[in-house]
Parts: structure tokens; sequence; C-alpha cells
């Protein structure tokens, strides 16, 4: 009997891919790897996936449509690496009868850490320095904010949170938490708030939480009103949690002093987007897990959670 075929369409654990053969033949499977930067869409998915009997889920719509024509194929388990489910209908695997797990809690501190360097960038106006020292060839001196003191609004308190406040308190400044779920089993010095209540107090406003119908467009043109002026915007959460056009009049009026976006409403960042314009933010590409030693971790995890799914449905 052949082994089972593995799709994998996760860009972070394709970027490392050669590192895994051994995992998947110690695991009875053979692991295929897409051709895809970002995404691959529902048509190329489908034309694929009924040839595979797993799949390693990165952003790719995991829809109805697409699991449907995978389950008339071979498709016998699916498996979402990383925390982020937003892309996945996990009521349709349950109605077709293809078992799915993602891999939770796994992201937390190489999150929080490019939060970090976002946090501080935009504080101190470090990646703009560089860009004009690089490009301009001038030689600023900005002025920027001290982190003591500062007030950090915080949505969503699960482990990204929870990393992303340890590292923000040792910077000496007050952490307001967001999140209906609020739990703290850190006992990490923090308030808590109901949104948008206070949110008129922050200097910066982290959104790391995940993307819900509660959550999608939280940052919309509504909420300009409660924001202080001068605020900086930090989104490692899903593009979508943030309405583009709204952040586009608050920094155009100034009202937002900077953004660092890690994640877009559309990804790759459009050619076009009026956010480019905007040359004190700073902007990423979806990849603020992607450090070496986490997508080894998370991509033997997913691997190992494959083999334990299929073996239980074989």
């Amino acid at each position: 009997m052949s082994q089972p075929r593995i799709l994998v369409t996760c860009p972070p654990m394709l970027g490392l891919f050669d590192e895994f053969a051994d995992d998947f033949s110690a695991s009875g499977l053979v692991g295929v790897a897409a051709e895809t930067t970002q995404i691959l869409s529902e048509d190329e998915l489908i034309a694929k996936l009924p040839d595979f009997e797993g799949w390693i889920i990165g952003d790719d719509p995991a829809s109805y449509r697409v699991i449907e024509a995978a389950r008339a194929g071979k498709l016998r388990a699916a498996v979402k690496w990383g925390v982020g489910i937003d892309n996945v209908d996990f009521p349709a695997f349950e109605s077709l009868g293809v078992p799915v797990e993602n891999t939770p809690g796994v992201f937390g501190n190489e999150v929080a850490d490019v939060a970090l360097t976002y946090i501080l960038g935009l504080a101190r106006e470090t990646y703009w320095i560089d860009r004009q020292v690089r490009s301009k060839h001038t030689w600023p001196k900005p002025s920027g904010i001290s982190m003591g003191g500062r007030t950090v609004a915080l949505v969503g308190f699960g482990d990204i949170g929870q990393q992303i406040a340890k590292r923000v308190i040792a910077c000496g400044s007050r952490v307001v938490v967001y999140d209906p779920f609020f739990e703290n089993p850190h006992n990490l010095g923090v308030e808590q708030a109901v949104w948008p209540e206070n949110l008129g107090d922050a200097d910066f406003l982290i959104f790391a939480c995940p993307l819900t119908d509660q959550t999608t467009g939280m940052f919309d043109f509504n909420i300009l009103q409660h924001l202080k002026s001068g605020v900086r915007v930090v989104n490692v959460a899903r593009g979508p949690v943030i309405v583009e056009d709204a952040l586009v009049e608050a920094l155009g009026s100034g009202l937002v002093h900077s953004a660092a976006l890690d994640v877009f409403e559309v990804e790759p960042l459009p050619k076009d987007s009026a956010l480019r314009g905007f040359d004190k933010c700073i902007f990423g590409t979806h990849n603020s897990s992607n450090s070496k030693d986490a997508v080894r971790r998370v991509s033997r995890l997913a691997i190992e959670k494959m083999a334990r799914l299929l073996a239980a449905v074989s």
C-alpha cells in the first residue's frame, strides 16, 4: 500500500520544506510542496487537493466547496498550520466527515517580539529614520516618544496578547485589555475595559485578536471619535480587523500618528493602496510568526497531528 501524500500550502513551512523530509518519512507520509507565495485560490485547490490524502493548510480558503471536491477524491484529514483559523470552515469539515485540527498557542513569543519592534519603531520613528538615511541621504533627528508612562490599549488577550503585554509592561507602559473572554492566568499587571470605553487614553492601539464576526471592522469610521490625537496603531492580528479607508482618513488628518501593519485587508498589499503614501508607517508581509525556530516546531507538530488523524480514519 502506498504512503499517504500530504499537500502543504503553508508558505513558512514551504520555506524550510526540505528539512521535514525525514519527519514525513518517519510518520509514514509523503510531503508534497505546493507552489505558492501566499495562498492558493479555491479553483487551484479544487484542481490539486483530490489527489492527496492529507492537507496542511496555510491561509488558503478551506471552504465547503474546496473540502467537498477534495473529499470526493482522496482527502481524509487536514491540519491548519498555525493559530489563525478564520479561513477554515470547520463545520464543513465536520459535515463532510473530514477530521481537522489546528496548532493553537504556538506563536505567542514570536508574534509578540515583532509587535514590540513595531511599537518601538513607531514610538521612536526608527524605521522612518533608516529610510531617510538610505534613500533620501538626509540625517533626521525626530523627537519620538518614550514608552514609560504611556497607555497601551491591547485588543485580544490570548497567548499572543499576553506575551505582548509582558513586553510592553517591561517598557514601563500601562496596559488596558479589551477582550470579552478575558482571563489573566499569569497575573499580569493589566487593566480590563469594555470596547471602546477609555480608548481616548491610549497612546498605542494594538490588535492581537482572532478574526471573528465581532472583531471584523473593529477599527472603523465610528471608532475615530474615540481616539486620542496622535495615537499609534499596530495590527498583528488579521487585516480585516481594520477598515483601511478609516485608517487612511485618520492618518491623513493626523489623528493617527502612524501605523505598523503586519496584515492587510488584501494581501499582498496592492500597489495602489493609499496606505503607501504615509512614509512613517511600517508594513510587514503577514510574517510575524515566521522564525526558523517556530516554523520547525510547528511544522513537526502539524506532521505529527496529520499522522495521528490519518491513522484514526484508516
